[in-house]
């Protein structure tokens, strides 16, 4: 798969370098075509490296881990995203006393709006990036969960297939407004790691069996409002 990282920061690294170690073709753009070098040069696979503007043509897959930046700024034509399979990996700033604000639209889904004709993926926010040392083997066993949303099938199947290069388990989140819940997870790991100081912490969602005799205990009764909520979910 040809993989455009826009930023080569912490997350693009890393990201980056473990999708080449799984023979993935890869392109580190920044806006200092150098930094984009460094990176590549951790690996002893071949990574393409130059501008933002050229790692985004390149890409079927666009890793995006530029926060509070107008994805269209970064190219010279906007047309440069559209069909494109977009993974926002971002989160919001963390406040003093972790006392984040509410917010109305997730980062990703304002992603979403500033490039309309792109496929956004929100995915791998809540992984802290020591994580990706264990990469894929070691971290494997764990089951460690990738939360995905999007309201694209296609670009759902395609990142949930890197999530499992990596050793990881993606789970499906749904269309693109539960990116507003996985931020908030996200939001709650940063407070774990910051109060107990174990950069590993992460999330691992289990899906369980079917008990034998589902109605032992007289089973789930759904409110009228979770009946509407569900019935809103079916119809988008």
């Amino acid at each position: 798969m040809k993989i455009g990282v826009i930023g080569t920061g912490n997350m693009g690294r890393h990201l980056g370098l473990l999708w080449a170690e799984q023979g993935h073709e890869v392109f580190f753009g920044s806006r200092t075509v150098a930094k984009a070098e460094a990176a590549a040069a951790l690996s002893p696979h071949t990574i393409k490296t130059g501008t933002n503007d050229e790692a985004a043509r390149f890409g079927d897959v666009l890793l995006y881990t530029i926060r509070d930046a107008d994805p269209n700024a970064l190219v010279d034509d906007p047309a440069t995203w559209d069909g494109k399979v977009v993974i926002d990996v971002n989160n919001h700033d963390v406040p003093d006393g972790l006392d984040y604000p509410s917010f109305e639209l997730s980062i990703a889904q304002k992603i979403q709006a500033q490039i309309p004709n792109a496929h956004v993926v929100k995915a791998f926010n809540t992984t802290p990036i020591e994580l990706f040392e264990l990469c894929p083997d070691l971290v494997k066993p764990y089951e460690v969960s990738i939360f995905l949303a999007t309201d694209d099938d296609a670009a759902r199947a395609t990142v949930a297939q890197l999530v499992t290069d990596l050793g990881f388990v993606p789970v499906d989140c749904g269309p693109l407004y539960a990116a507003k819940s996985i931020e908030r997870a996200a939001q709650l790991i940063i407070g774990v790691i910051i109060s107990s100081g174990q950069f590993l912490t992460t999330l691992s969602t289990k899906v369980l069996p079917q008990p034998e005799r589902a109605a032992r205990l007289g089973g789930r009764e759904m409110s009228e409002q979770q009946l509407e909520d569900l019935r809103s979910l079916e119809a988008s």
